[in-house]
């Protein structure tokens, strides 16, 4: 009876194919932040539709509040598998595809107008370069612009002079911008910054606002100059390695939920930092209006710091063209004297 054989032997390779490929997957996710938070939140509320969605084949277990130590330790653990992606800021994964950084470069951005108008069309050409460099990332998420804040007011680059300013640990654009500025960087963890600003270790920051209330900074760097030097994004990640034990059916569920859970946090982040700067000014934190001449001299320590930084950092030359040329295609439809904001 073979064509009774051959009959049961499809019947069940009919049952059982619905399955192959479909097998359980619980995502290992780290992040610096802390639970509980706006980020967390957003997170946790997409981990949970996705796993209902899935029928429970894709889960996640987060792991909030950097206890998985800092973005490159959290890559790291990713590369030999003990995580399986991480919530980290977009220019942390500039070892695995420089491009990531190129947002961050200073004083490239001068409003919230350019930022949108250029991450509308460059977004998905950074986010497609960094999947083929074996992460799968659901969209970038503002961070905000930071401003430096000290402990005494900078209205001019010679109010610099002397100034000990923080730098983050393992981060090329902090380091070519305070250098090309002469000052004397100290790198320090984040967690230990305002440790810093209490002994005097540090005098000056460079934050969004939002992380300047969230970690209280402002309390001792009561000072801000009201001059956006960087533009920070984050994203979250995963190894296609580990996206890819997902049935296609899956990955498209997980693509579309994540990717709307970052565009619903991206909006929130700008709010977000707009409120922080009111709470500054009801803090009793000052904002300072640097001069023109000051204005210029940054224009000149960005310029001195960009050369350094595409000298050194590898940058896709076509990439850093485009957002060069949308940035002027920009500014050159606003009208004199427009901010763009």
């Amino acid at each position: 009876m073979p064509i009774v054989r051959i009959c049961l032997t499809f019947l069940i390779a009919l049952l059982i194919a619905p399955t192959v490929g479909a097998q359980s997957v619980r995502l290992k996710i780290a992040t610096m932040a802390p639970d509980g938070t706006i980020w967390m939140k957003g997170l946790q509320k997409a981990a949970d539709e996705v796993t209902e969605r899935t029928d429970g084949r894709v889960s996640f277990r987060f792991y909030p509040g950097g206890t998985m130590g800092t973005d490159s330790a959290v890559l790291r653990k990713i590369r030999i598998g003990q995580l399986h992606g991480g919530v980290v800021l977009a220019g942390s994964l500039a070892d695995i595809d420089p491009d990531m950084e190129i947002y961050s470069l200073p004083l490239l951005f001068r409003s919230n107008g350019e930022v949108d108008f250029v991450r509308e069309r460059m977004d998905q050409v950074l986010v497609d370069g960094l999947e083929a460099k074996g992460f799968v990332s659901f969209g970038l998420t503002e961070t905000g612009f930071t401003y430096l804040m000290s402990a005494k007011p900078t209205r001019t680059f010679e109010d610099l002079k002397g100034r000990k300013a923080w730098m983050m640990q393992d981060d090329p654009v902090s380091l070519a911008i305070v250098e090309a500025a002469g000052l004397s960087p100290v790198p320090l963890p984040i967690s230990d910054v305002l440790t810093g600003l209490q002994t005097g270790l540090i005098d000056s920051v460079a934050a969004p606002a939002v992380g300047a209330i969230a970690l209280q900074w402002f309390t001792k760097a009561k000072y801000l100059t009201d001059l956006p030097i960087t533009y920070v994004c984050g994203t979250t990640v995963v190894s296609t390695k580990a996206f890819n034990r997902m049935s296609a059916e899956d990955q498209e569920t997980v693509r579309e939920v994540l990717g709307r859970a970052n565009r619903e946090l991206n909006a929130a982040s700008r709010s977000d930092n707009a409120e922080a700067r009111e709470a500054l000014v009801a803090q009793g934190v000052e904002f300072v209006d640097p001069t023109a001449e000051t204005r210029a001299k940054w224009d000149e320590i960005a310029a001195a710091a960009t050369k350094r930084l595409v000298a050194q950092r590898d940058y896709n030359p076509a990439t850093m063209a485009m957002i060069e040329d949308l940035v002027q295609e920009y500014r050159l439809q606003q009208p004199a004297g427009a901010t763009g904001e």
